[in-house]
């Protein structure tokens, strides 16, 4: 197992190389669901021959919130493992939850039989879910059991609170999550100061495995290209970004290389503004010479209000890719406000096709199923951070992208789905039930991420390409053209250049990537295994007689990836945009673009090695004949 001292974290609890659990922790989560981020201090960690001890004190503070508590992890000689929780509220305030969570994660446990011992003493013999489960899959949970191998069984015991356990699938967390005080219970609560909370979780392994357990770790991880296996690549493209000025020539420059397939316009026909928001998407999208996705957001009078709409644009004559609505009121828009839609915007061109779905989380979508008789696609947006906001985290949600597709496959048939967007971080706080407080001065909001500019951003962007591009979704929307949510910063740069510390005019390590992969626009994806995901990601695309690949360090730490190319034995190019190469990148990527001193190298056996530097990105490109 590891501990991670800046999140208070336990991960990857295995017997040798089988994970039992993704993680244990513990949240404090306020009257709107934010988690109130961990500040973690006095890490000490006794460790014997057989046995080891790790004590630690967090604060949890922001805004009214001020909750202390103490975490001691032990490990005993016959392998019990016992995470505690003591904690006390240093001021009152309002709560939804405090405590213990554990996670186990699907790809270790998906399809398989469990069993729940319930806070009453009974025994339910279950089942971990294999489709995303929009409810909870067990509730009032004392402790928890599966096999790890044959003869081998976790249990996982809970304490101080009651437990159930939900899909974290759904908002694309790798996991599913057991976690204290029953949704079905009240919340918020206040919590007065001076309460104290206890709680523990343990974990005991029973039986013995029939053979020796080690694990097996190696230097290098292999990534191995199925070429076999290939998939034609989705329509991607970018949202429009945020500021009222034009795109600048630079900026159509650099966008036109990306080869977008579209451009996201959003319009609610709410708000008073909406033609002059509109206006501006549309002129970036005409600039950028693509159809504009346009995002509509009716009320109850959607009939006047799309009426409105196609008088505008009846005048203005954009190309359109397809219609995505949605009800301000409604989480996962019904069937009334779509047929009114048709039969609006058929005015303005019947063969427009008409999406719907959510612009929230899949959950949405999953617990209130869409109309899919009315549709012409279904639709839903994904960002990695509804739960957890360090690197690692975001990284294990890459591979539940396609799960949220696959589940949704169960109930949507053979209707074309549509990811619109995708966000480093939610858009806007789903959950609210109370006003949220405004940053303080120099913060940024909430939406805004400073990993949209990191070589790690871009890493995660092609973990997502790649499991997007694989699942046969039909178009991917993702970020914004400009600003601090886009692929490139503004020419009068960051509003707040202390917490993002943008180059103005600059390009984000992420818009090289979208170059990289809209280059292979009209090709399709290949296959591709990691052996160690959460550390490379790779991406294979084949365009005519041309491979690309994308490889993706997802760590702080060097890699070294060896990529088996089955029947390739032409030499490799390989560009990398790491943290010798990122300044240049960013300032003058017309430069970049064109250098010559990329590595070259030969494969052996259609074998080669590449070389990444911490959060590095690397692009090999080879030519394959036949």
């Amino acid at each position: 197992m590891a501990f991670e001292p800046s999140q208070a974290f336990l991960r990857y609890i295995r017997l040798g190389d089988q994970e039992i659990l993704r993680g244990i922790y513990a949240a404090v989560r306020d009257h709107n669901w934010d988690t109130i981020s961990p500040n973690v201090s006095n890490v000490q960690i006794v460790a014997q021959r057989d046995s080891f001890r790790v004590a630690f004190d967090v604060l949890c503070v922001e805004h009214y919130i001020d909750f202390a508590w103490k975490g001691t992890i032990i490990g005993e000689a016959d392998g019990t493992v016992t995470f505690a929780f003591d904690g006390e509220a240093r001021s009152a305030f309002n709560r939804n939850r405090i405590g213990c969570c554990v996670l186990h994660a699907p790809s270790s446990v998906a399809g398989n039989p469990c069993r729940v011992e319930k806070d009453d003493g009974t025994v339910e013999e279950g089942v971990f879910p294999e489709a995303i489960s929009p409810h909870q899959p067990f509730m009032n949970m004392r402790a928890i059991s599966h096999e790890v191998l044959p003869g081998v069984t976790a249990e996982v015991r809970f304490s101080g609170d009651v437990f159930e356990m939900e899909d974290q699938r759904n908002w694309t967390d790798a996991s599913y999550k057991t976690y204290c005080t029953p949704l079905g219970l009240p919340f918020p609560v206040e919590v007065a100061a001076g309460t104290r909370i206890e709680q523990s979780v343990t974990v005991r392994i029973h039986g013995e495995p029939a053979t020796p357990i080690g694990a097996n770790e190696t230097d290098a991880v292999v990534v191995i290209v199925d070429p076999d296996t290939a998939q034609p690549l989705p329509a991607v493209g970018l949202g429009a970004g945020g500021c009222e000025a034009p795109l600048t020539e630079s900026e159509i420059l650099n966008l036109r290389l990306m080869h977008l397939s579209h451009l996201r316009v959003d319009v609610n026909l709410v708000e008073p503004a909406w033609q002059a928001v509109m206006s501006h998407g549309i002129a970036q999208a005409v600039a950028l010479g693509v159809p504009a996705e346009m995002v509509v957001f009716v009320s109850d009078a959607a009939r006047a209000e799309l009426q409105s709409l196609v008088d505008v644009m009846s005048k203005l004559r954009p190309d359109i890719a397809r219609w995505l609505i949605f009800h301000v009121a409604e989480k996962s828009t019904t069937k009334k406000w779509v047929r009114v839609a048709r039969e609006v915007l058929g005015a303005y061109d019947t063969s427009i096709p008409i999406v719907s779905g959510t612009n929230w989380y899949f959950t949405e979508l999953n617990r209130a199923r869409p109309p899919v008789n009315a549709l012409d696609g279904v639709c839903y947006s994904l960002n990695p951070q509804g739960h957890a906001f360090d690197d690692a985290s975001l990284s294990e949600t890459l591979e539940a992208q396609a799960w949220t597709v696959e589940s949704a496959r169960g109930f949507v048939g053979g209707l074309p789905i549509h990811i619109s967007p995708v966000t480093f971080r939610p858009r806007f706080n789903m959950n609210t039930i109370g006003p949220e407080p405004d940053p303080e001065p120099g913060q940024l909001p909430a939406s805004v991420d400073p990993r949209q500019m990191s070589l790690f951003g871009a890493g995660w962007t092609v973990g997502s390409l790649k499991y997007l591009s694989l699942a046969d979704v039909a178009s991917v929307t993702y970020f914004e053209t400009v600003g601090w949510l886009g692929v490139m910063e503004s020419a009068s740069g960051s509003p707040a250049p202390e917490a993002f510390p943008s180059v103005p005019g600059g390009i984000f390590p992420v818009g090289h990537v979208f170059s990289w992969y809209g280059g292979m626009k009209g090709g399709e994806a290949l296959a591709t295994r990691s052996s160690a995901p959460l550390f490379v990601e790779a991406l294979a695309l084949r365009k005519g007689e041309w491979i690309r690949l994308l490889l993706a360090n997802l760590t702080g730490d060097e890699q070294s990836a060896e990529v088996r190319l089955p029947g390739v034995s032409d030499p490799v190019r390989i560009e990398v945009l790491d943290e010798e190469s990122v300044e240049q990148a960013t300032i003058d990527p017309t430069t970049f673009r064109r250098r010559k001193d990329v590595e070259s190298v030969g494969l052996a056996d259609g074998v080669f090695t590449v070389n990444l530097k911490p959060f590095a990105v690397a692009c090999a490109k080879v030519q394959v004949m036949d």
